[in-house]
Formats: structure tokens, sequence, C-alpha cells
């Protein structure tokens, strides 16, 4: 039996055509999100499946966005959104979809939706950032950056909440998850900027960068000639303080989370703002290399907390169930 296989036979997730669904979804999350990916082997298994369709959900449609095939045109994307936006509410509905290409994913992510009672705003908001990148290639200030990050990350810590499950109300746990969303999403802007400069975008407030003396054509000669310079390592340096922050407001909660799910969430906090560390040792060089934590270093992380996993559970004698009504 598969490791896949197993957490859905603990999550009690049965019929074929949606084991197979979730099974992709547990694939697009490990290929696109190893931190995380490995973070969540520290989970019950009955309570990754959820995450992993979350995930998997919200890397296939930012998959369409920027690994478009050879010759696609922003219209084409445009099309492709508005038709997994159809199908997305026809799957929320409870209803077929019209494109078979879009049923896996979505029947998983409807699944876990209806099963842990996610407000369909959430989608909402998350399809709605993933449009503006067709369209918006720079951003003013943190507060502007804030109303992309709110759809696209921001949302992601919020659906996760009630998978994880909480011990504090959910409301007072929601802000503090929200915020870690963007503080990962922060730290990938960092480490990504040459990459997501090579698709013309920026994620980085242009008043900081302007404070700096930063523009974009200081930012594309680091990236074509991918080395750094001063007064752009000047304004990263800044940024990297500004996502701590985020870190900062994200940590109270992880005491507010299910004792089991606790773990989990403190190894992805501790392995994402590490690679807030590896930038700063280097030097903010975000250009000639793409920063990762090391795998022994996940390792390092993920054991004691699959330790302290276990004997939660053994402690708690249960995994956080979903709403049943």
């Amino acid at each position: 039996m598969s490791a896949g296989t197993a957490e859905l036979d603990a999550a009690g997730i049965t019929g074929r055509s949606l084991r197979e669904a979730y099974l992709k979804c547990r694939a697009l999350h490990a290929h696109h999100g190893r931190t995380y990916y490995t973070a969540t082997r520290v989970l019950p298994p009955g309570s990754r499946p959820g995450v992993h369709a979350l995930y998997g959900f919200a890397r296939w449609v930012d998959d369409i966005i920027d690994e478009p095939p050879p010759g696609t045109t922003v219209a084409e994307q445009g099309a492709r959104l508005d038709g997994i936006d159809a199908d997305l509410a026809r799957a929320l509905d409870g209803r077929a979809v019209r494109d078979e290409a879009n049923a896996p994913v979505l029947s998983a992510l409807a699944h876990t939706a209806d099963r842990y009672g996610l407000p369909r705003s959430y989608f909402t908001a998350f399809m709605t950032s993933m449009r503006m990148d067709l369209s918006v290639t720079g951003y003013r200030d943190m507060g502007h950056l804030r109303e992309y990050m709110y759809g696209s990350a921001a949302v992601i810590g919020l659906q996760v909440l009630p998978v994880l499950g909480t011990v504090a109300q959910r409301e007072e746990a929601a802000p503090h998850a929200a915020a870690l969303g963007e503080a990962f999403q922060l730290t990938n802007f960092l480490r990504d900027v040459a990459e997501d400069l090579r698709r013309g975008r920026v994620y980085l407030p242009w008043d900081v960068m302007t404070a700096h003396g930063v523009d974009r054509e200081l930012l594309e000669r680091c990236e074509r000639t991918r080395r750094p310079h001063p007064r752009v390592c000047g304004a990263l340096a800044e940024l990297v303080e500004a996502t701590q922050d985020f870190y900062r407001r994200a940590e109270p909660g992880i005491a507010m989370l299910s004792p089991v799910a606790r773990p989990c969430v403190a190894t992805a906090f501790r392995l994402y703002r590490a690679i807030l560390d590896e930038i700063r040792a280097a030097d903010y060089d975000v250009w000639s290399v793409r920063h990762r934590v090391s795998d022994t270093r996940k390792a390092a992380a993920a054991v004691p907390a699959l330790a302290r996993s276990l004997i939660a559970r053994s402690l708690q004698g249960r995994i956080p169930r979903p709403r049943t009504g």
C-alpha cells in the first residue's frame, strides 16, 4: 500500500475517481510545494488529503498563469481561467464540470470544501488574485501587494485552518493563519525575484524600491548579469525585515492549533523562515542561486516534529474531525 492510498484510507475517502483526484492533488503539492509538503508528512495521515487538495488546486491554477504552453496568449490564459472558474462553481454546487480536464483537481477540492465547511468566498478571492497576474506587473506599496496576497496567500492559510483544527476559537486563530500565508508568499517573492522578473512581474513594493534608488531597469540588469547591486541589496534587506514581521504576527497562532497539527505548522514555519536566513547569509544575492532549505535541514526539522506529533496523537487519541452537519 502506498503512502498516498494509506492517507486516503485514514481519511475515509472512498470511490475510485475521488481517490484518484486526491492523489493527483497530492502529486501537484509534492512537486511544487516541496518545503510545505515535507511539513505535511508530520500531520496525521487522515488530515493530509485535505491539505493536498487545497495546495494542489492552488498550484494547478498558478501553473496555468506562470507556465503556459509556448505561444499561449494572455487572452487564452484568461479564457482558461474563465473555464476553471465556471467549473469551480459547478463543482462547489455538487454538479458535474463541463471540461473533463478540470474534473480531477476540482472534485477533490469540492469534496474538501464541503467536508470542512469552507466558504466559497475564499475561492473567489483566490481566482481574483490569479486574474491579477494577467494584467498587473508591479505593486505601488505593501498595501497594494497585500490586496493581491489576500487571495493568493492569506486565504490559503484560512482554508487550511479547519483541516488542521484549533483549540482556540477559529476567529481568534484566523488572523495568524492569514499572516502565515502572507509570510510564506513574501518569502517566495524574495527568493524568486529573478524568476518573476523573467515573467515580466515584480512582487516587490515599488515605494521600497524607489526609496533605495532601484528601478525596473536596475533589477533587469541584476537578472541579466546574475549579480547583485548594493542598492537592490538594501531594498531586499528592508523587505526581509518586513517579512519577518509577518512571521512574528503568525507565530502566536501555532499554539492555537490542535496539538497534532502544531508540529507540522511549526516545521513549515521554521523551514520557510530559514529561507530568509539563506538570503541574508548570501548578502541578498537572489540572482545567481535559488535559495532553498537543504534536504538534510528539512529532515532535521521534520524528524523531531514527527515525534512530537506522534506523542500528541497518543495523548489526544483522535485527530480533528471535519464538520459533519
